[in-house]
């Protein structure tokens, strides 16, 4: 069936759509952001009229690929004998010889069979075949169709003496070395890029530098599982994400797609805090899911979390390798990855390092669009200006010799609040100075280290983990990546949420880089979490210009500009929790990622602290314990004070 459609679509466009341009791929994408742009912004039925036009435009690219390349599916043999399912789409243009593009992944390179092509001209990457490319994608060790042992965020090996000592970079080293001696027609110049977990393995390409690797794109890369990246924050368990991603085994080699958890109810929050404890969760998953397992026994920052931190290797990039770092401010699984891996390549590496960070949730820049997230919107198509500006010109400079390295700054990065991209020779920027905002007595914020000269009041609630505070408004079963931007009214409600806010700003305050919250505080118990919020408030009066599809009230909205918890226990070391001194001020302080924001003339800051955000963090039992096998029996109140003036955020402002 599927050779008898591909010959129906080879005809036609041959025959009738290939002669109406001369570039069918351009024309798909005309088509495809006239729909999308007119259907969202105008919200009309009769922006359905254009479907029929995409779902044309879709044929005639694909009947293009299909007419201009050949697939060919193949098992690579790595050093130590395992062979790695990979699917090859080689141009038939001839007169030239073409680069090699290479995506690694654990996700599937489907679909599998060779009359079956990639469906990435429904992508703004279908330029890899506009400009004739080698496609190629590989299921990694153990997955899918390929052979050997799967190993979660398997460890750099640093030790390699024999065949058998093998990692992901030795894997990547071995599929570029066979693809160009194998492949025909390449030009000797390979390139590698992912998104998410993929990134992880973009990464540890960089590390394998076989001479032919030219250009390496890590894309929200996996870094830190225990410090900031997909299911850990500050040694916070990450509850809601991991329980979704857990997958049941499957045999291998094999394309079925593994099995995951079922929900009996569609609200999580109802659903996790029937569940009681991770304990529960463990009997749920069993013995199947080698991950969960290990997570829970390595409740610190120990040495088999240290060996997966492909940061730790930032040094093995070579000279001859250039690196871009891409990720999204309101990512929610791997904005730490992408920031954290980047500086660790400058710190470490001697070679060309690129960063980019737009107004996207996770991997949202690889799709069309990019002008919302949720109720924030943004005013221009930033994924179609990050792949036209900057990935095209990325690796045609690198792998094609096109361009130059000129036109792709160090560091682009969009400033949400006035929506616009800037460009800066290092991130953070140098022309910034430190603002200290200090929270203070009825909920202010000063600017002044002299306002308060009595150090000794507090705000005070109790947190207690029979009802922690949601981190969103309403009923939702899966985690999106809205509520990074989502409005914290809600919250803001709440008794045990502090709530402290500025005057009205008489003038813009742009903010870009890192964020360290620096509190003092108190407790009943011997252990609590710190969730720190900084908001955006917009003015009683705003509106936009065209009212949202929700028709949401945006005047007074507050703005979730970033929010990250930290785990009090980990305070002082990540590998060696200390309990609190019930009744002891404590410092609590932590960095949270990365902003770049202006907030407004006519808007306020606002900060927000608590101590739980369920069920996107597992809920502390507010004593000193492992947490993972903690039992229900353990959960109990805490009374958190929170000191004046001597609790501050201090913010990165630009000059």
């Amino acid at each position: 069936m599927g050779t008898i459609f591909h010959f129906i679509l080879n005809k036609l466009s041959q025959r009738i759509l290939y002669p109406l341009t001369e570039c069918p791929i351009r024309l798909g994408k005309i088509f495809i952001f006239q729909y999308r742009n007119h259907y969202m912004k105008k919200q009309s039925l009769i922006g359905l009229l254009f479907f029929p036009i995409l779902c044309f435009s879709q044929i005639i690219d694909s009947a293009w690929v299909i007419n201009h390349y050949t697939k060919k599916e193949v098992m690579i043999p790595m050093r130590d004998g395992v062979k790695l399912f990979t699917a090859i789409y080689t141009p038939k243009e001839e007169t030239e010889k073409h680069p090699i593009i290479l995506f690694r992944t654990g996700y599937s390179c489907k679909p599998y069979g060779e009359g079956n092509f990639t469906t990435i001209w429904n992508s703004p990457r279908k330029y890899f075949f506009a400009k004739n490319y080698i496609y190629v994608q590989q299921d990694v060790r153990g997955r899918w169709k390929s052979e050997g042992k799967f190993i979660d965020i398997r460890p750099f090996n640093e030790h390699k003496q024999t065949a058998t000592d093998t990692d992901e970079s030795t894997d990547a080293y071995d599929t570029i070395d066979w693809l160009v001696k194998n492949t025909i027609n390449n030009n000797n110049k390979v390139g590698v890029m992912g998104t998410s977990y993929p990134g992880f393995y973009a990464s540890h390409a960089a590390f394998s530098n076989h001479p032919s690797l030219k250009a390496v794109s890590p894309q929200a890369p996996v870094t830190d599982w225990f410090m900031g990246d997909d299911y850990h924050h500050n040694g916070a368990f990450m509850e809601m994400d991991a329980y979704f991603h857990m997958k049941k085994p499957i045999p291998n080699p094999s394309p079925q797609y593994p099995n995951g958890v079922i929900f009996p109810v569609k609200d999580s929050y109802e659903y996790f805090l029937g569940l009681g404890n991770l304990d529960t969760i463990s009997k749920i998953m069993g013995d199947s899911m080698v991950l969960w397992k290990d997570m829970m026994n390595h409740p610190v920052n120990d040495a088999w979390w240290q060996s997966r931190n492909p940061m730790n290797h930032a040094e093995k990039v070579a000279p001859s390798i250039a690196t871009l770092l891409v990720g999204g401010l309101y990512d929610a699984e791997d904005c730490y990855g992408t920031l954290n891996m980047y500086q660790s390549i400058e710190a470490k590496a001697q070679n060309t390092n690129k960063l980019v960070m737009g107004p996207w949730t996770h991997g949202q820049w690889g799709g069309y669009g990019g002008n919302r997230i949720g109720n924030i919107l943004f005013d221009s198509n930033t994924c179609d200006w990050f792949s036209e500006q900057i990935e095209q010109p990325f690796f045609d400079y690198y792998l094609k010799g096109q361009g130059s390295a000129e036109q792709i700054p160090e560091a682009s990065i969009f400033f949400s609040g006035i929506n616009q991209w800037k460009t800066f020779d290092q991130w953070p920027p140098a022309k910034t100075h430190k603002q200290i905002l200090y929270l203070e007595r009825n909920g202010k914020i000063s600017f002044d280290d002299k306002s308060l000269t009595d150090t000794k009041s507090f705000d005070e609630y109790i947190s207690d983990p029979a009802k922690p505070v949601p981190f969103i408004e309403g009923i939702q079963l899966r985690r999106n990546g809205d509520y990074m931007t989502d409005d914290q009214r809600f919250a803001s409600k709440r008794p045990d949420v502090l709530v402290y806010q500025t005057d009205i700003l008489k003038e813009d305050i742009t903010v870009a880089g890192p964020i360290v919250a620096d509190l003092l505080t108190s407790l009943s118990t011997t252990d609590a979490d710190f969730v720190v919020k900084l908001i955006d408030v917009f003015p009683n009066d705003f509106q936009y210009e065209q009212p949202l599809p929700n028709h949401y009230e945006m005047a007074g909205y507050q703005m979730l500009v970033r929010g990250d918890l930290m785990r009090g226990k980990f305070r002082n070391s990540f590998e060696k929790p200390e309990p609190f001194m019930p009744g002891k001020p404590t410092q609590v302080k932590y960095s949270l990622p990365d902003i770049a924001h202006t907030f407004k003339k006519g808007h306020r800051l606002m900060v927000q602290v608590q101590s739980s955000w369920f069920p996107l963090f597992d809920r502390n039992p507010q004593i000193f314990t492992d947490i993972y096998h903690a039992k229900v029996s353990d959960y109990q109140k805490s009374s958190i004070r929170i000191f004046h003036h001597a609790s501050r955020i201090v913010l990165n402002v630009m000059n």
